[in-house]
């Protein structure tokens, strides 16, 4: 336990200094290159959090796996393993709209052990541990308590490619904000999954994620006392291409309304 208090002060200091970093960008900081698409951004900034983030971690745990956005995996023996987004919500912080966040996770034998998100500009601090619930800025938070679709506010996220997956997110879309209290794109899946272990939203949903966009968000939902799977029911991992985050409660009327999609 003490090695595990350890890494979750590492965790939460990296994301102090990235936070730091990033509100403090200036404006050539902000200028930004494509990397598949004219929509899938990436800034100096992103490149610079990533670096405090790996030489806060490195400092401590030299020998720790570390899979990041922008530089990829370097690989040992380790049973460790660091998944970093720098900057989720790159096209956020860009045009100056909130939120954007740091979000570090760390997996024990592919499993995870805690997580820290910074959201962003507002210095938001979110961290749970396995098994010792979710908190931010040091108070415990749970998801909410709605039982119905109807009465919910769900949020969700579109892939960068326009493809027939993103079609198909359209009609959920568009579905689902008929028969909620509507459906919101924040922009960035670590602030959608803080928002739902909080309890501002009561549902996620995504396809076309990225391991390090919902490796530190999965664990706060779960500590919460949510629910993620796939869109189709089955366990999740940071690997899958979608996802599905709730308060547990509307979990399974959510699954049936995606089933007629066929995701």
């Amino acid at each position: 336990m003490e090695e595990t208090r350890l890494m979750l002060s590492v965790a939460k200091s990296a994301a102090r200094d990235a936070s730091e970093l990033i509100l403090n960008a200036n404006e050539i900081d902000r200028e930004t290159s494509n990397k598949s698409t004219i929509t899938d951004l990436v800034t100096q900034t992103d490149k610079n959090a990533e670096q405090v983030i790996k030489d806060d971690i490195l400092a401590k745990f030299p020998d720790h796996n570390i899979l990041a956005e922008e530089s990829g995996e370097t690989s040992s023996n380790s049973d460790f393993l660091w998944v970093i987004d720098p900057l989720d919500g790159t096209t956020n912080f860009v045009h100056g709209l909130s939120p954007y966040c740091v979000s570090i996770a760390l997996f024990k034998n592919n499993k995870p052990l805690l997580s820290v998100i910074s959201e962003l500009p507002r210095e938001n601090l979110f961290w749970a541990v396995k098994g010792n619930g979710a908190f931010c800025n040091g108070e415990k938070i749970s998801v909410s308590s709605r039982k119905l679709i109807r009465d919910s506010l769900l949020i969700t996220g579109f892939s960068y490619e326009h493809d027939s997956k993103w079609e198909t997110n359209m009609k959920l879309f568009k579905n689902f904000t008929k028969i909620s209290h509507g459906v919101r794109r924040i922009g960035s899946a670590a602030a959608d999954l803080c928002y739902v272990a909080s309890g501002k939203a009561d549902a996620f949903w995504e396809i076309g994620l990225y391991p390090w966009d919902s490796a530190a968000g999965i664990l706060l939902v779960k500590e919460a006392g949510g629910k993620v799977s796939r869109m189709d029911g089955k366990p999740y991992n940071i690997y899958d291409k979608q996802i599905l985050a709730t308060n547990n409660l509307i979990h399974n009327e959510m699954l049936d309304k995606i089933d007629s999609e066929t995701v």
